[in-house]
């Protein structure tokens, strides 16, 4: 009767069309009243809690030297930097735009963050060298949610904070996975576009490319090879890419100024105002259903309804699809993660690699409507109506769960980097 009750207020709310934040505090409170011996006072304690990990820092600075590097010029060059290496491809410009999706993801962890940053410099590219509005709208719209699979990416931050697993070993299942999408919707890109003239390789741009690029291309090398040698924690990694992110474009460009610098820490300190609040709920809920063992009950019933272990995880990946068309990715992992990871590992699936099956099926929920939020982005980026936009990144659907096939039934994909 509980449970009823609580599915009957998400229901009221989301009828009402409250926000998420909303919905969260008042599941959060119900949880707490029902399960938690109705002491209210137990939330803003668990929400203290929550908060105070210094993993969550991490958060906030990528997304900072995102906004810095999309407001500077790093992404500029990058980009160009792309364009010159494609140049001979026929359809060269279609595979730089998602060559440098894949290139600005593993900078800025961040998929609105990506498609802003590539999609406002190639979309009117891709429109003056005769490609069709269609593809450029689905390549950009469909290369910018990269951003949440090649690390450092938020999510698999966020999975790691809330299933207590590590940060750099998510990362390092990200790789292969992240760089496979890449490859599909660059291959696909090659195909639609195979007719378009090429040009020939100019080694005098290239050159020039890389000499004003080359302290943009430095950064993922030393932010991912930093991670990946235990140099240095994923939050002190972002903690690099944001200082590094300021040196590049206060002394070497020479092109963000103490104003730049201020409106993009205000435009990220507003992100995070929306953000953090969901996380601290999300994990006081977390914390109440932990203690009333209420994942573990889940994964008993769970395993009882499915045969095996195939069943299990084609059932998750539906549930998973559904829930990116109707939350975001953020709400999806912090609610899900622990009560789906249970009953995850009982079946043997490793937690790493069940951590990159979540992100990517959320991934493909940024492309669905109603609340795709790559989808929103581009239709006030591009300008461009919402449907148009969704028809336009069918195709890319299509590619990405091919490769969430691949990946959930092929779990060295994603481990081959892990020990």
């Amino acid at each position: 009767m509980a449970t009823l009750g609580l599915l009957l207020l998400v229901l009221a709310a989301l009828a009402l069309r409250q926000n998420i934040i909303v919905i969260l505090l008042g599941t959060a409170a119900y949880v707490h009243l029902v399960w938690g011996d109705g002491y209210l006072e137990y939330l803003a304690e668990d929400i203290w809690i929550s908060l105070d990990n210094a993993l969550l820092l991490a958060i906030p600075m990528f997304l900072l030297a995102g906004n810095i590097m999309t407001r500077g010029s790093i992404a500029r060059r990058l980009i160009d930097l792309a364009i010159s290496v494609t140049r001979p491809i026929p359809g060269g410009l279609a595979v730089a735009t998602i060559l440098s999706c894949a290139i600005f993801a593993a900078i800025s962890g961040s998929s609105p963050v990506t498609l802003l940053a590539v999609g406002t410099i190639l979309y009117p590219a891709l429109l003056e060298h005769g490609y069709s509005k269609r593809f450029a709208l689905g390549a950009l719209t469909s290369g910018g949610t990269l951003g949440i699979i090649i690390p450092p990416s938020i999510p698999l931050i966020l999975y790691g904070i809330v299933t207590e697993n590590s940060i750099a070993d998510l990362f390092l299942a990200g790789i292969v996975p992240g760089l496979l999408i890449a490859g599909v919707l660059a291959g696909y890109s090659y195909l639609v576009n195979r007719k378009m003239p090429a040009q020939p390789f100019n080694m005098t741009e290239f050159r020039t490319a890389l000499q004003k690029g080359g302290w943009s291309a430095l950064l993922p090398v030393i932010l991912l090879g930093g991670i990946y040698s235990g140099y240095f924690s994923a939050t002190e990694a972002a903690a690099v890419a944001l200082s590094y992110a300021l040196f590049v474009e206060i002394f070497i460009h020479r092109e963000l100024r103490p104003v730049d610098f201020f409106h993009t820490a205000v435009d990220t300190a507003k992100l995070l105002g929306m953000l953090f609040p969901i996380v601290a709920v999300a994990l006081s809920i977390k914390t109440i259903l932990t203690i009333e063992e209420i994942p573990d009950q889940l994964a008993l019933w769970i395993t009882d309804v499915t045969s095996s272990k195939i069943a299990f995880l084609l059932a998750v990946n539906v549930l998973l699809l559904i829930v990116g068309c109707l939350f975001d990715v953020i709400s999806a992992i912090l609610i899900l993660a622990p009560l789906l990871l249970i009953p995850a590992t009982a079946y043997g699936i490793n937690p790493v690699h069940f951590g990159v099956i979540m992100v990517i099926n959320l991934e493909i929920g940024f492309l669905t409507p109603p609340l795709g939020l790559n989808l929103i982005v581009a239709m006030t980026a591009f300008r461009e109506n919402f449907l148009t936009i969704a028809r336009a990144v069918l195709p890319f659907i299509g590619l990405i769960l091919a490769v969430l096939m691949l990946v959930t039934f092929i779990p060295e994909l994603s481990l081959y980097f892990v020990n």
